[in-house]
């Protein structure tokens, strides 16, 4: 056997071991995602395919029109929401890492913190939705003792999102905080006794070193933080139904199931979900080129 002939012997039982995982990323994501984008440029009303109708650029047009809500408020919800739950999860699961870290029982701490993540959204939703109630919630029986008025949390349009923002959040920190606790580990001690020597103190010491040293760790928080707060839709249903008081929660993911499997519109909710799919590219790029350099690699 000559060495070309192996080589092509190899290539091939490679693309022969990954063809079930091919096979799958394409009928699962790759059909799906053409399929989807041919949609967005039709009308079409679900299930039979024969009356699926060729219309151009007339949802996207329709999308970005005056009288569409999709910009504002819809676009602008999840935007709120998603700059709202990765600031809340990302300074609380940084703090709780940097906290845990020299605490005893790390393990323990660690478990505790992670438990929210690994239970259902809409046991948390619903859990949270009693904690709303105007009528009998935990929250609003801490404003009675505070001597504060009650508040309908999610009946009201100038509080409902940010409600619900505030359950996103604490339903983001202890993954974030995982992934932020292996980062801290990962910096070795020589750093700190350096700074520790030259007498930087605790606030100096995060900024010039822990924090540059756990961009990458960041990075990743950020990213698929954010991602997760643009695609979110099932806290909003669950906790407010529709989207409501009127659109004040109503945020992409949500607008896109009610189009599609509640009104048929399939092609402008294909439409909407490749816009969403183009904010998050650019987001994701931004952030990326924000966090590019870091590390410990970058400092050794």
């Amino acid at each position: 056997m000559t060495k070309h002939s192996y080589v092509n012997k190899q290539w091939l039982s490679g693309y022969l071991f990954l063809s079930p995982a091919l096979l799958f990323y394409a009928l699962f994501l790759v059909f799906p995602f053409c399929f989807s984008l041919f949609l967005s440029f039709t009308e079409w009303g679900g299930f039979d395919l024969a009356t699926i109708r060729w219309v151009g650029l007339a949802n996207y047009r329709q999308l970005f029109s005056a009288e569409s809500a999709f910009l504002h408020p819809i676009l602008t919800n999840t935007f709120t929401f998603a700059f709202g739950t990765v600031a809340i999860s990302f300074v609380c699961s940084l703090a709780v890492a940097y906290l845990i870290a020299r605490l005893r029982w790390e393990g323990l701490w660690r478990t505790l913190y992670f438990l929210p993540s690994v239970t259902t959204v809409v046991a948390i939703g619903n859990i949270w939705l009693y904690m709303y109630s105007p009528t009998n919630g935990l929250v609003n029986k801490a404003l009675e003792l505070l001597g504060l008025s009650k508040q309908s949390f999610l009946h009201d349009p100038d509080l409902a999102l940010g409600s619900i923002i505030v359950v996103g959040g604490w339903l983001g920190i202890g993954s974030s905080m995982l992934i932020l606790t292996a980062g801290l580990k990962a910096i070795p001690e020589d750093y700190y006794e350096a700074a520790e020597l030259e007498g930087a103190g605790l606030w100096k010491t995060f900024v010039f070193i822990t924090f540059p040293l756990l961009r990458p760790s960041v990075m990743f928080v950020l990213i698929t933080s954010f991602i997760g707060g643009l695609q979110s839709f099932t806290l909003t249903m669950v906790m407010t139904g529709t989207g409501g008081p009127g659109n004040a929660t109503n945020v992409a993911g949500l607008e896109m199931y009610n189009q599609a499997f509640s009104f048929g519109n399939w092609g402008i909710a294909s439409a909407m979900a490749f816009i969403l799919f183009a904010c998050i590219f650019i987001m994701t790029m931004i952030q990326m080129a924000l966090f590019r350099r870091g590390g410990v690699e970058s400092y050794e």
